[in-house]
């Protein structure tokens, strides 16, 4: 596999690049983002994976969510991943914004018509990484993730179901306990079918209730997001499940703070920080 770049601009005395491939795993062409920091002309550097919400495409985060000087302050990668796979013949619900295109959930979906190109968490975890490892100056194996929302979510499950794979996980406004709110029963029970214990295999709350561990948990919620009052996010539950079994948790309610990129880019430079620290320290 290769890949292409399509855009280069230079951010912080590194390069904010955009290249295309063509994915195995999910049947399609995907573009992807990718900051490289000014370090990254000397040597390779760890990279930090920052998983993106619904409806966003790797654009989203690079341009709105102020994380380059911080990646050129610790000489960090930066790689922001599109949210599903996409193309014409990929299957999708455009009067939906919460499933298809936009909403791959970060799960490998077992259900016609979505197993064909859904297979986000395999393309996450192993495609896209062995691929940029051997493409771009990064450091082989020397990564963390992060994410919001739905990609929140997609980095709790990736690095608690990897706890060798990550050096660290952080998350802005995840959803915590996709089992028991309507986007998640939305997204599984089309992608993953009727089995609820399927389920349980992609849910942060049930990993952790399950015995997965891993060092450390970061997560900001603001106590102002509309999501968190409507009961999708759910960041209490596994706060309880994490209690109960001694997984290490620090969960940040943050008062006044919604669910925009506003948000994020106040703590981004927190986060970042705590992610290089433990980047740097393995």
């Amino acid at each position: 596999m290769t890949i292409q770049r399509t855009e280069s601009v230079k951010e912080f005395g590194g390069l904010l690049n955009r290249y295309t491939h063509q994915s195995n795993v999910l049947n399609c062409e995907m573009n992807f983002s990718v900051y490289l920091p000014p370090q990254a002309e000397k040597g390779n550097v760890p990279t930090l994976y920052w998983l993106s919400g619904l409806t966003c495409t790797d654009d989203n985060a690079r341009t709105k969510g102020g994380m380059q000087r911080y990646a050129a302050e610790h000489g960090i990668a930066i790689v922001f991943p599109d949210t599903s796979p996409r193309g014409d013949d990929v299957a999708d619900e455009p009067e939906r914004y919460d499933l298809g295109k936009g909403a791959g959930f970060y799960v490998n979906s077992t259900q016609s018509p979505w197993a064909k190109h859904y297979q986000m968490y395999d393309y996450i975890t192993q495609e896209l990484p062995d691929l940029l490892e051997s493409a771009l100056p990064l450091i082989p194996k020397l990564k963390s993730v992060s994410g919001h929302s739905m990609g929140g979510h997609g980095a709790l499950i990736c690095a608690l179901k990897n706890p060798a794979l990550y050096q660290s996980v952080s998350a802005f406004s995840p959803i915590c306990n996709p089992i028991n709110c309507d986007w998640g029963k939305g997204c599984f029970s089309a992608y993953l079918g009727d089995n609820v214990d399927a389920w349980k295999a992609y849910d942060a709350t049930e990993l952790v209730k399950a015995g997965a561990k891993v060092d450390d948990i970061l997560i900001e919620q603001g106590l102002s997001d509309e999501f968190y009052d409507e009961k999708q996010l759910l960041p209490e539950n596994f706060q309880v499940a994490c209690d109960a079994t001694g997984q290490q948790v620090t969960l940040n309610m943050q008062d006044g703070y919604d669910h925009s990129y506003h948000f994020i880019a106040t703590f981004i430079g927190e986060h970042i920080a705590y992610h290089a620290k433990a980047l740097k320290t393995k």
